[in-house]
């Protein structure tokens, strides 16, 4: 589950989750992006923060993990790299990759991927202002058989309306984040003043 992770609230939680129990998974991997290719990098939190508010958000579970494998690689983070890099790492392992529906209407846009669909499964969950039940196969903009397929790795799962553009507001405004954020995130959050929660 990559992600800029900007900051990473219970919403990132939840779909890892569901995600874990709809699938069986054995472990979800949290990967917090260096560069992302497909958003303006300006108004993302330096990686070392996002990197530790992840490992707060995670620290009490077993079945969670984060990885530094595209912090540590320079330049943009693509998927096609890290998932490459994942099978070098683990040969044997089945890979599942899990997306907000919004990024499903821009895979399209995505480094090499018609190599990387192949690679893995793609689970796709409801994102704030997008809607699962709302996709079609016309909304993904890839040629068959990649559009039938993607939609039949769609769910709803427990939606919660969340997102990190949000909470940035919140904290920019001085409101409460509590309940919307793990708490050790919250307090690391407030103890170094990030989002103008500081001012």
């Amino acid at each position: 589950m990559g992600g800029t992770f900007n900051p990473i609230h219970v919403g990132h939680m939840i779909i890892a989750q569901n995600a874990l129990e709809d699938f069986g998974l054995s472990k979800v991997i949290f990967i917090p992006c260096a560069i992302p290719p497909h958003k303006d990098a300006s108004p993302v939190l330096d990686a070392e923060h996002r990197k530790a508010m992840v490992l707060l958000a995670i620290e009490d579970s077993i079945f969670f993990e984060e990885s530094d494998i595209e912090l540590d690689r320079e330049g943009p983070s693509y998927a096609i790299d890290t998932v490459r890099s994942l099978y070098d790492e683990y040969p044997e392992a089945e890979f599942f990759f899990i997306i907000g529906s919004d990024s499903l209407k821009e895979l399209y846009l995505w480094k090499d991927i018609y190599s990387l669909l192949p690679l893995c499964k793609f689970i796709t969950y409801s994102r704030p202002g997008y809607d699962v039940a709302e996709l079609r196969e016309s909304d993904i903009c890839l040629d068959e058989p990649w559009p039938k397929r993607l939609l039949k790795g769609v769910h709803r799962g427990r939606h919660i309306e969340i997102s990190s553009s949000d909470i940035r507001y919140r904290l920019a405004e001085g409101l409460n984040i509590q309940y919307i954020v793990p708490n050790p995130v919250g307090m690391y959050i407030y103890e170094h003043g990030l989002y103008g929660s500081g001012n």
